[in-house]
């Protein structure tokens, strides 16, 4: 008895560390460039020829010192294998994200850390994206045009998160390169200063952003394991997935967004085949006929950092997710935190042996379904 208690504090011990150290490796603090509006104008008064020259944020931890405190911690201590072999895989993919923050603005280190931790696309989900990309889209519909300032998104937000009983911070940015964004470890959603909102833009981030990456963040926060909370090995093709499902469920996703997934697998897979900036932009704004303002941005979350392979996720995701949910699966579960389909079998193990308990917050969309568009369902229905 005596030995299994020390097993368990050792294992608690543990993960108490890990959150400590990830609280210090936010990906997406470091790189997003601060001057992407500067670097926008000087790529439009080349005509598109000469790539922008980003600037990211100072690193502001040790890099060595962390790798160092990742891998000294006492993973043998661990009596359960079955745990301790998810331990080792949390540490060796948060050992990737800081080779990812360390090289960034690095050119090809960053973009083989970012390949190692996120992946490429393959021939299918480039397939899915040409496949969407055929269908018309509907941006000519009011619900697309700006009309909100960031002031009054806010409110919006603030009004939309009335039914969750959880409470967050609101920041704003003028250099972010999303319109916005949730920030887990400090419970902070993140609106561009810069943007001015549509009605769906508002629908669309309401559901993705707070109903669930503020869900997952909250959920991940209630369990004695603090691993819910910084996130399981390579859970960002999950998390992207249902936020993008909770757009789909509460009819927010239109074949415009759909559209924009899509242009985000062509930027990213252009960007595997050695494309500069400039080549990137000119294949998804003549080629793909995107316009200039939206193939800008997207191009730029594509390249920036050196290389960033992330994007190409959510649209995987999504169609994982939509499979899930067709099958008549449990989604609550992966409501828990930042958890990933992969790893449900952790998941279970874990509420049964009592680290962890089912999700306290739950995502309003998932239990309503409010999609009326039969052209979305079409393509969701016909992905690969």
């Amino acid at each position: 008895m005596t030995e299994k208690i020390k097993a368990t504090k050792a294992l608690f011990e543990i993960d108490e560390y890990i959150d400590k150290l990830v609280k210090k490796i936010e990906l997406l603090s470091y790189v997003n460039p601060v001057n992407i509006e500067s670097e926008k104008r000087h790529f439009f008064d080349s005509n598109y020829s000469t790539n922008p020259v980003f600037v990211y944020p100072e690193m502001d931890f040790d890099k060595f010192k962390l790798h160092r405190e990742f891998y000294s911690l006492p993973i043998e201590l661990i009596e359960d294998s079955y745990i301790r072999e998810l331990y080792e895989d949390i540490i060796y993919f948060y050992s990737g994200l800081i080779q990812c923050i360390e090289t960034i603005n690095t050119g090809k280190k960053f973009y083989y850390n970012s390949l190692h931790t996120f992946g490429t696309p393959t021939e299918t989900d480039v397939e899915n994206a040409k496949f969407i990309l055929h269908f018309e889209d509907d941006s000519n519909q009011d619900q697309f045009k700006p009309k909100y300032s960031p002031k009054e998104t806010e409110q919006m937000f603030i009004e939309f998160s009335k039914q969750y009983n959880f409470s967050y911070n609101i920041k704003y940015s003028e250099t972010m390169g999303a319109i916005a964004m949730v920030l887990n470890n400090i419970k902070t959603l993140v609106i561009n200063n810069n943007h001015t909102f549509s009605q769906n833009e508002i629908g669309v981030l309401t559901n993705h952003e707070i109903g669930v990456h503020m869900v997952t963040t909250m959920n991940g926060l209630t369990h004695p394991l603090k691993i819910f909370s910084h996130g399981f090995p390579n859970n960002v093709e999950t998390q992207e997935g249902l936020a993008v499902f909770s757009e789909y469920m509460s009819g927010n996703l239109t074949i415009k967004r759909l559209k924009e997934l899509a242009y985000r697998v062509i930027a990213v897979d252009s960007l595997a085949k050695g494309y500069s900036f400039s080549k990137t932009f000119r294949l998804i704004h003549n080629t793909y006929d995107l316009n200039s303002e939206d193939a800008y941005y997207i191009t730029t979350r594509a390249h920036r950092g050196g290389g960033f392979t992330k994007d190409y996720l959510y649209l995987s995701g999504l169609k994982k997710i939509f499979n899930y949910y067709q099958e008549g699966k449990d989604l609550s579960i992966l409501l828990t935190g930042k958890v990933s389909l992969e790893h449900i079998d952790n998941i279970e193990y874990l509420m049964k042996n009592g680290f962890a308990q089912t999700s306290k917050y739950q995502t309003d969309s998932f239990h309503k379904n409010s999609n009326e568009n039969k052209t979305v369902d079409f393509i969701l229905k016909n992905l690969k």
